[in-house]
C-alpha cells in the first residue's frame, strides 16, 4: 500500500490503515503533542518529587512518584497509537522540545503548594488538549485513539483533583 505522507515515512514503517492520510496526520499531530507534554509533565512531576521539602514531604513525596509513573505509563501507548494509524512519532529530546506546550520549572526552589498548583494546572491543560485530540478521533471515526483517550483524561483528572486537594490550606476553604 503506497501513500504520499506528509512525513515522508519509509515504506518498512508504512502501517496500513483504512483512515485517511490527511487523518492520519492531523491525529499523529495531536498524539504526537500529547506525547510531547506527557514527557514534558513526567520530568516536571519527577523533578518535584524529588526537590519537595516539609512537613509533608512523605506524602507529596510518594504522591508525585506514584503521578510521575503514571504519566510515564502514557507515553508508550500514545506512541504506538501513532503508529498503529501510520504516523512517525517523537524520535528524540530535541522533539520533545519543540512540540511540547507544558513550561519547564527550573528554579532552584520551590514551595511545595506552588509545585502542587503548578502541577495541578498542568494536568488541567493536559486533559483539555486530550478532549481536543478525542473530538479530533471522534470527527475522523478513529474510535481507538477515542477509547485510549477517554482512560487517560479520566486519570488525568484523577491527578488534578488530588494535587487540587493536597494544594488547599488545612482549615480553608479557599482555593
Amino acid at each position: 500500500m503506497s501513500k504520499a505522507k506528509s512525513d515522508k515515512v519509509s515504506p518498512d514503517l508504512d502501517t496500513p490503515t483504512d483512515l485517511p492520510q490527511a487523518a492520519v496526520d492531523k491525529i499523529s499531530a495531536a498524539l504526537n503533542t500529547l506525547l510531547a507534554d506527557a514527557f514534558a509533565l513526567y520530568l516536571k512531576t519527577k523533578n518535584f518529587h524529588w526537590h519537595v521539602s516539609g512537613r509533608h514531604f512523605r506524602d507529596y513525596h510518594l504522591m508525585l512518584d506514584e503521578q510521575s509513573d503514571a504519566i510515564f505509563a502514557t507515553t508508550d501507548q500514545l506512541a504506538e497509537r501513532v503508529r498503529k494509524l501510520g504516523g512517525i512519532t517523537l524520535r528524540s529530546i530535541g522533539q520533545i522540545s519543540k512540540l511540547q506546550s507544558i513550561k519547564d520549572n527550573n528554579e532552584n526552589y520551590v514551595p511545595p503548594r506552588e509545585m502542587l498548583r503548578e502541577l495541578m494546572e498542568d494536568n488541567k491543560h493536559v486533559a483539555a488538549a486530550m478532549r481536543k485530540a478525542h473530538k479530533l478521533a471522534d470527527d475522523n471515526e478513529d474510535s481507538g485513539t477515542a477509547g485510549l483517550l477517554e482512560t487517560f483524561i479520566d486519570e488525568t483528572e484523577r491527578r488534578t483533583w488530588f494535587l487540587f486537594e493536597a494544594s488547599r490550606q488545612e482549615g480553608s476553604n479557599a482555593t
